[in-house]
């Protein structure tokens, strides 16, 4: 598994990963998430060894990535799928990736197979698509079968088939027992995708939670209304009686199509309310959070970017 303990990183003084620590589990998809500048690249990058750390360490099955004798073998990464020599073809830039770890060349063909670019094998890379090269990507991290898996942004390029294939390819990867670890914006991705998420902001860790338990804490849940008599109801939800909801803090405002939506209060309880004052209702419906949302709401204190459409 990867495991990181108090990992921090400073630039010209300014800490952009801040005593951050968080394990990734063999057999489970880790989502790994933040705004843009939360220190997620960073932190991966320090994982593989490629930056060095100003303070604590990153492990890969109890080891630095530096001390690893075949790293191919234990770990696979894809962090920048623009990052290949566009004069070779995808067989001999995977071939002398293997070579590097003494991997046989058989290899090769089974990676190029495994990603769906077994016929674009001999092809130069410069004529490769975005969605191609990060498929040549992720070929590269998976050509040494390794169980540990880093993966940043690998939906990104890809045509609708290419991320659902991801996504099965991700989690039958953890079903064999590896750990995976992959940040993507996609928010919906991920919420398909991740069994469990890693949030951090400003390089602090937020959350480190399964998705559903990270949705339910963070987000909310709303129950939408709608009535045969739009102005009984609207007197209903918003008089006396809505004291009656919850534990007396219920809150209800209205919403497209003559709803209401009400949170701090059970579906139950609003029938039996409407009932009892005589409101006929022809919906009622629990609406959770998405993903999206809760991310929204948990992260709104801690992005560092931030713009403002207008109209």
């Amino acid at each position: 598994m990867i495991e990181l303990q108090g990992l921090t990183k400073e630039y010209d003084g300014k800490r952009v990963v801040d005593d951050l620590s968080f394990e990734v589990r063999p057999g489970v998809v880790t989502g790994f998430l933040g705004p843009n500048g939360a220190g997620k690249s960073t932190t991966m990058r320090m994982v593989l060894g490629l930056d060095r750390p100003t303070a604590g360490r990153a492990l890969i099955d109890g080891r630095p990535y530096i001390e690893l004798t075949d790293p191919l073998r234990r770990v696979g990464a894809l962090l920048d799928a623009q990052a290949l020599h566009g004069g070779r073809t995808a067989h001999g830039h995977l071939r002398w990736i293997a070579a590097s770890n003494g991997l046989p060349d058989r290899r090769v063909d089974e990676a190029l197979a495994q990603v769906g670019l077994a016929d674009a094998a001999g092809r130069r890379i410069r004529g490769f698509s975005l969605g191609m090269r990060q498929r040549l990507g992720v070929a590269a991290a998976l050509i040494g079968d390794p169980p540990v898996l880093m993966l940043d942004e690998p939906v990104n390029g890809l045509d609708p088939q290419g991320i659902r294939w991801i996504r099965t390819l991700l989690r039958e990867l953890a079903a064999e027992g590896r750990a995976v670890l992959v940040s993507s914006h996609l928010m919906t991705e991920m919420a398909l995708t991740a069994d469990h998420l890693v949030v951090i902001g400003r390089g602090r860790l937020l959350a480190d939670a399964a998705t559903s338990e990270f949705i339910d804490r963070h987000g909310r849940t709303r129950i939408r209304v709608r009535g045969v008599d739009s102005a009984k109801l609207a007197a209903l939800l918003t008089g006396d009686a809505l004291r009656e909801l919850g534990d007396g803090t219920a809150t209800a405002e209205p919403a497209e199509d003559g709803a209401w939506e009400v949170t701090g209060a059970a579906s139950e309880e609003i029938a039996a309310l409407a009932a009892e004052r005589r409101v006929v209702l022809f919906e009622i419906a629990v609406q959770q959070d998405s993903l999206e949302e809760a991310f929204m709401r948990m992260t709104a204190d801690s992005v560092e970017y931030r713009a403002e459409a207008t109209a």
